[in-house]
């Protein structure tokens, strides 16, 4: 294979990648969070990942604080965290940008290191405008979207 071959099959591979982030990201921000304070055991037994048992589990110990409530259970239950990610994917309980601990803003799905520094550095957020603008620096607007999902700025006038 020449260099140029190479080149062009990476450059496709990454066009790939793209396309698929970007439609995923146009899905999951068109799909409502189910918040496991409020959702019936029912419901949350319809996440893929979550039995009747776990769901059980969640209504118990009921009202969950924040997300690592939610996280402890699930690997008390022997979620791994590939299993929890998916199931953050549907149920979520929203973190607050402007007090969030790091593990709380890593439990988004496709959140890294990088992403978890950019929430951080605009903080105090005054508006979700703010987020959206800020955020929008490093992502698409599908993908903020898709965030903004799972954040929310209560207590912050807005």
């Amino acid at each position: 294979m020449t260099k140029a071959t190479s080149f062009g099959c990476a450059a496709l591979v990454a066009a790939a990648a793209w396309i698929g982030s970007s439609a995923y990201a146009q899905e999951a921000a068109a799909e409502p969070l189910i918040n496991p304070n409020t959702a019936t055991e029912a419901q949350l037994a319809k996440v893929p990942g979550l039995t009747p048992a776990i769901a059980a589990e969640i209504a118990k110990r009921r009202p969950l604080k924040s997300i690592t409530d939610v996280t402890a259970i699930l690997k008390q239950q022997g979620l791994t965290q590939e299993q929890i990610t998916d199931v953050y994917r549907k149920v979520f309980i929203p973190i607050n940008l402007n007090t969030a601990t790091d593990e709380e803003i890593l439990s988004i799905p496709g959140i890294g290191k990088r992403m978890l520094h950019e929430f951080k550095e605009y903080r105090p957020y005054n508006a979700i405008e703010q987020f959206r603008r800020e955020i929008g620096k490093y992502v698409e607007k599908q993908e903020v979207a898709r965030l903004e999902k799972y954040v929310t700025l209560q207590g912050a006038g807005t």
